[in-house]
């Protein structure tokens, strides 16, 4: 195996955004989550909706002059192959 290659691992504090701290290994210091298990609805059961950077607006922002895309109409070609795919399954 190569030397010095491989990142430091050591031991760091996982802090997330309710204020709980885990002690965890990891190669990156002091460790910022959104979302633990101490706050997770899944774990807590109770629903909690976080929206804290605005990502719907920002969706919203990036798309705003994006169109959806018509779909192609079918060729002949595909509509006789479905009919006769259709017709050999019987």
């Amino acid at each position: 195996m190569k030397e010095n290659i491989h990142p430091k691992f050591h031991k760091t504090v996982a802090t997330c955004a309710c204020g709980a701290e885990y002690e965890v290994g990891s190669s990156k210091d002091n460790i910022r989550v959104d979302i633990c298990s101490a706050c997770h609805p899944l774990f807590t059961g109770k629903q909690k909706l976080l929206d804290a950077e605005g990502r719907v607006q920002k969706f919203q922002k990036k798309y705003a002059g994006v169109k959806a895309k018509k779909a192609k109409p079918q060729t002949k070609r595909r509509t006789l192959a479905k009919k006769k795919a259709a017709h050999t399954k019987k």
